[in-house]
């Protein structure tokens, strides 16, 4: 399997190369400023440091009671933002993940809930490290793994059950489009295509997860918020946005940005309807004062997940619902910049889903710098 990038079709503007949102940027207007770049340089630069002499432990973990899955988004956001897998803080981090590894193929800590979500990560930074082959066969053992717990038929689930095609983790396992996400970004980061029957399997979840009703979606909450975002999971129903009155799912950004680009890395194009509902959802609730629909909450992975979406989409710039255009790239630099602390770190205020830890955050605004900068060649 070739895990390096993986050449797309032209459909947006660009050819897409998907893997860990690699992207070619052929066919696109790259309007780039100079200060700009003077400013993520000099914020990812701080970062860097904070993640190499703060974050990291003598065993060259991050955060390492939490699992391996933020030594894994750590090492990735460093090499996407220049450090080689040789340089001591990645290769610290790759010997300290590779202890994860398991006979069946997964990358997950002893007793996990998150097997999916941690063999996930782990085949991205594994697949960003794999500049001589190394890893070949560690990537393929994985794909093999998500594939395997993947709910479909093997799980005992048709095309019917809302669970069909998704990802998941905690006790029942139970799918939702966060874990799903992950799960498609890993496996085209690995080299499977986008027309691969469990990626394919995975749209089928991923436009369940729409607040659009159409011939892909035909739950019971399409047609009472119909709205074109997404949400956390039809399988029940959930979203962490909360419910309309009529008892629909709430819309929210994280989510909409996460499906959005799950759907491109799926093959979908710029002309679907799901598509072109999520980016209008997109333009009427375009900000990064917050994750629109959850406030604070879960700020630094919609920012992370913002930039992979807008990235893969090959656009410099969104028009809100006001008409005002927004050069994205930007903006974000500009907010981080403004929420950077005077470490170098990155945290939130708002703690939910562990965005109060700074090696997490900062691995998630590095993340999403790193698609904010000239195009980058994947070696």
């Amino acid at each position: 399997m070739n895990a390096g990038c993986v050449k797309g079709q032209r459909r947006w503007g660009l050819m897409v190369a998907v893997g860990i949102g690699c992207v070619s940027w052929m066919g696109v207007g790259w309007n780039y400023a100079h200060a700009d770049e003077a400013l993520r340089k000099q914020i990812v630069a701080k970062g860097i440091r904070y993640l190499e002499e703060q974050g990291q432990a003598e065993d060259g973990s991050f955060s390492a009671p939490t699992g391996p899955a933020i030594t894994a988004l750590a090492a990735t956001a460093l090499m996407r933002n220049g450090r080689t897998p040789e340089h001591p803080t990645v290769a610290k981090a790759l010997r300290y993940l590779s202890r994860f590894i398991r006979p069946d193929g997964g990358i997950y800590a002893d007793n996990s809930l998150y097997k999916n979500y941690e063999t996930a990560v782990a085949v991205q930074c594994f697949v960003e490290a794999n500049r001589d082959g190394r890893y070949d066969a560690v990537i393929d053992k994985a794909v093999k793994f998500m594939k395997e717990i993947q709910w479909d038929e093997g799980e005992g689930k048709d095309r019917s059950d809302f669970a069909y095609g998704g990802a998941g983790y905690g006790k029942h396992k139970r799918p939702d489009l966060s874990n799903t996400a992950f799960f498609v970004e890993a496996l085209r980061s690995a080299g499977v295509p986008s027309d691969d029957p469990a990626i394919q399997r995975a749209l089928v979840f991923i436009s369940r997860c729409q607040n659009l009703e159409s011939e892909h979606n035909r739950t019971p909450y399409a047609a009472k918020n119909p709205d074109g975002g997404f949400y956390y999971t039809p399988a029940p129903g959930q979203s962490q946005a909360g419910t309309t009155p009529n008892g629909g799912l709430r819309s929210y950004a994280s989510m909409t940005y996460a499906g959005l680009k799950s759907m491109i890395y799926a093959g979908v194009g710029p002309d679907d309807p799901r598509v072109k509902a999520a980016v209008e959802w997109i333009r009427k609730h375009y900000g990064l004062q917050d994750n629109p629909g959850l406030g604070q909450q879960g700020l630094y992975y919609y920012y992370h997940t913002f930039a992979k979406a807008l990235a893969a989409m090959g656009v410099d710039k969104i028009r809100d619902a006001d008409g005002q255009e927004h050069d994205w790239r930007a903006e974000l630099i500009a907010e981080l910049a403004k929420r950077q602390r005077p470490d170098g770190s990155w945290a939130n205020p708002t703690t939910r889903w562990l965005e109060g830890d700074p090696n997490l955050v900062t691995s998630y605004a590095l993340l999403a710098l790193s698609y904010c900068g000239p195009p980058r060649e994947k070696p």
